[in-house]
């Protein structure tokens, strides 16, 4: 029943963050254009300035971050290997995560999907910051390994991975979506998400 439900939902939602991905991209870049233009020009020059220029360039990266996450994901689709490290680096250029995204070469939408919605289910574990490392083993499988101080897990919400749904009756938050959406990503695949944390290593792979 789950599988049922899950199905026409998914694909509306897919659609949704698309178009609201499509549709931010434009105007974002029309603003960071005319802060170029102004700096080219000499009228516009002070922190004031760059803190337009730097949270403009933040929010693109977020926005082709989350495309590619939450957005569809067709069989035939390819994210090129330049596009996911371009995409990974700028999300997480002004945080205290640093990433290596250790895939190699062009990758499946579906795949690089799968990815990224890894990378913001592990981002959550490292409140303090740290370093995640991600890519695919020889068998097609992905391999994440997120170290920091201060690993935080919540199991309640992990629990989606597993069984579709959070434990003890934890709600699920705007900021949670990662979650549920890579189970669904994941089972588009026919693999499974796996983790477990040992001290100051956390670790996803799939199977």
């Amino acid at each position: 029943m789950r599988d049922e439900l899950i199905e026409p939902v998914t694909s509306l939602a897919d659609l949704v963050a698309s178009r609201l991905c499509h549709d931010l991209v434009n105007p974002l870049g029309a603003i960071g254009n005319g802060v170029e233009l102004l700096e080219m020009t000499g009228k516009a020059d002070g922190p004031e300035v760059e803190l337009i220029r730097d949270a403009v360039r933040a929010a693109q990266a977020r926005i082709r971050l989350f495309r590619l996450a939450f957005g569809g994901a067709l069989p035939g689709q390819s994210t090129s290997l330049r596009e996911a490290k371009l995409v990974v680096e700028g999300y997480f250029h002004q945080s205290r995560i640093t990433t290596e995204w250790l895939a190699t070469g062009d990758r499946s939408r579906q795949e690089t999907k799968l990815g990224f919605l890894m990378l913001l289910c592990a981002e959550t574990a490292l409140p303090m910051g740290g370093n995640i490392r991600i890519g695919p083993d020889q068998t097609g499988h992905w391999q994440l390994e997120a170290t920091g101080k201060r690993l935080n897990v919540d199991e309640d919400l992990w629990e989606v991975l597993r069984s579709g749904a959070p434990a003890h009756g934890r709600a699920l938050r705007p900021a949670d979506a990662q979650f549920p959406v890579l189970l669904q990503a994941a089972e588009a695949l026919g693999m499974t998400v796996n983790y477990v944390l040992e001290a100051e290593t956390f670790r996803m792979s799939t199977a």
